[in-house]
């Protein structure tokens, strides 16, 4: 089934590209998400329409993702956990908690966009780190954390 992406997707293609895809994908994810429409003529004309307005809106989410990743560039985090005697962490520190310390200084980042390294599932030494955030398929945000002893 050949469907028009209305917006960039990982793995099938970027906005306003046909794309062939199995016609479950299509009725059952794309269209009802609102990623795809159908590529007949009447919804080729419908997007060659609208494009122009969707352009616009997606310039805007990009530039408030630019703006957004300038102000967490200078955002360093503290975050204290227990340690044992090896200054080694009692668990880890996770995408939520970073999401949770950003909600407190007035960033408002999904935890699902935030990366803390492909090898682990969290940050599990003393330290400054550096997380990776992903604002949008083309902003990637940095943010410094400093993981500490907590003290007791």
């Amino acid at each position: 089934m050949q469907v028009i992406l209305l917006e960039d997707t990982r793995n099938l293609g970027s906005r306003g590209e046909q794309v062939k895809v199995k016609p479950g994908y299509a009725r059952n994810y794309l269209i009802p998400q609102g990623i795809a429409l159908e590529a007949t003529g009447g919804n080729l004309a419908y997007f060659n329409h609208k494009k122009r307005k969707i352009d616009i809106r997606h310039t805007q989410i990009l530039s408030d993702a630019q703006v957004l990743a300038a102000e967490l560039a200078q955002v360093e985090i503290k975050i204290a956990k227990r340690v044992g005697e090896k200054e080694t962490l009692y668990g880890s520190v996770t995408a939520a908690e970073v999401a949770a310390c950003l909600g407190k200084k007035g960033f408002e980042v999904d935890k699902r966009r935030i990366d803390l390294g492909v090898e682990t599932a969290g940050i599990k030494t003393l330290g400054e780190h550096t997380v990776r955030i992903d604002l949008h398929s083309e902003v990637i945000a940095e943010v410094l954390v400093s993981v500490v002893a907590e003290v007791a």
